[in-house]
C-alpha cells in the first residue's frame, strides 16, 4: 500500500466519480491541464471503469489522495503520473489538492510517496514536472523535494489573455 504518515494513495473506484468530476471540471485548473471543455459524468465513469491501471501499458496512472486520520477518510486531491517512459526511465508528475485542504502538507507527503514509488518500485531515473512561473506554492513544494528548475518555456500557456512562462523541473536519481 502507498502510505506515509496520515496519507494513503489509491487507485480510483466507482464511488470516486463525483470527486474526480469536480476536480476535472474545475475551470480554474484547465489552463495547466490543456483542458478546454468540461468532462461529462459518462467520460469520468468510463475512465474509472475502463482505464488500464498498468502504468507500463497505459503510460500513466492516477492516484487519489486520502487523509486517513480524519473521521471520514477524506479524499483531498489527485496525483498523476503521466508520460511514463520505461525505456528512458522517466515520468511526469502532477498534483492537485482541493482548495479547502491546501497548505496542510498533503501534497508534500503525497509527492514523497510517489517519488519513492517511482524510484524504488518502478526503477525510474528521473521525474519531471511543469509549473507556471507565478505558481510560487508549487515551486516551493517541488524545490522542497529536491526538484531543480532546469528550463523555461517562454509564453507557454495562455491564461486570461496573458502569456505565462512555464518552468521545467527535474528530480534525477
Amino acid at each position: 500500500m502507498l502510505t506515509k504518515d496520515n496519507i494513503q494513495l489509491r487507485i480510483p473506484e466507482p464511488e470516486d466519480i463525483d470527486f474526480i468530476l469536480s476536480m476535472e471540471n474545475n475551470s480554474k485548473l484547465w489552463h495547466v491541464s490543456s483542458t478546454h471543455n468540461p468532462f461529462s459524468r459518462f467520460d469520468i465513469e468510463q475512465y474509472v471503469l475502463l482505464s488500464d491501471k498498468d502504468v507500463y501499458s497505459a503510460k500513466q496512472i492516477r492516484f487519489l489522495i486520502d487523509c486517513v486520520d480524519s473521521p471520514t477518510n477524506n479524499t483531498v486531491g489527485i496525483i498523476d503520473i503521466f508520460d511514463f517512459d520505461a525505456h528512458n526511465k522517466r515520468a511526469g508528475i502532477g498534483v492537485s489538492i482541493i482548495d479547502e485542504k491546501r497548505e496542510k502538507g498533503y501534497a508534500g507527503i503525497s509527492l514523497d510517496i510517489v517519488i519513492n514509488y517511482l524510484f524504488n518500485h518502478l526503477n525510474i531515473h528521473q521525474i519531471y514536472c511543469n509549473i507556471e512561473e507565478d505558481n510560487i506554492n508549487s515551486i516551493k513544494l517541488f524545490n522542497g523535494r529536491g526538484f531543480v528548475n532546469s528550463g523555461i518555456k517562454k509564453d507557454w500557456n495562455l491564461r486570461n489573455k496573458q502569456w505565462i512562462n512555464e518552468l521545467f523541473f527535474q528530480l534525477i536519481r
